[in-house]
């Protein structure tokens, strides 16, 4: 197989699209993100990569609290809206219905099927970029998108961000921690 280089990058092949939650000054503010991931399994923790000049920083340092909600591809348009505007110059905080969780202080998206209530563990400074990690509190879903006591991937019909597009995500191709029994070693 003949490789090109590319030079060095921030790149993955695909990425969560979410909506960071803070609030920040008494209101929710809401913006878009998709440089996230889960961080740690005991205690759950994820973390999410956010420029140093972003509004919902203010609000994470200000609260020590933040969400990351996970919207259906329905809510593309508002979701990518969260991203364009800062919520520096305009307010967010009715582009989506707020609610509040055991924290109290993390706004999360109730058009979300999916919504993670995080307190503040660590913060790691990249560079351009904040890393901020948070301990999962609480996670809330809709119950039309849980089967067997978890969040369905396809009920849910998360965006994806590949590209600088937005994705759905595609059918599944195999069982996680089984199809690799299949591995015939050569």
């Amino acid at each position: 197989m003949d490789k090109v280089t590319l030079g060095p990058m921030p790149y993955m092949s695909v990425m969560p699209t979410l909506l960071v939650g803070a609030n920040v000054n008494g209101k929710a503010n809401y913006m878009t993100a998709a440089w996230a991931t889960v961080a740690c399994m005991a205690p759950p923790m994820v973390c999410v990569a956010l420029n140093k000049t972003r509004f919902t920083v203010k609000g994470i340092d200000e609260n020590k609290t933040f969400s990351l909600n996970v919207p259906s591809a329905k809510h593309v348009v508002e979701t990518d809206y969260c991203g364009l505007v800062s919520g520096t110059h305009e307010d967010k905080s009715k582009i989506f219905k707020s609610f509040y969780g055991k924290l109290k202080t993390a706004p999360m998206a109730e058009e979300c099927p999916v919504n993670i209530e995080c307190k503040f563990f660590k913060s790691v400074d990249c560079g351009s970029h904040l890393l901020f990690i948070g301990e999962i509190a609480e996670i809330h879903a809709d119950k039309s998108c849980v089967v067997d006591g978890k969040p369905d991937t396809a009920k849910i019909d998360p965006i994806v961000y590949a590209q600088s597009a937005y994705w759905h995500v595609g059918k599944q191709a195999a069982k996680a921690f089984s199809i690799g029994k299949e591995f015939k070693k050569k």
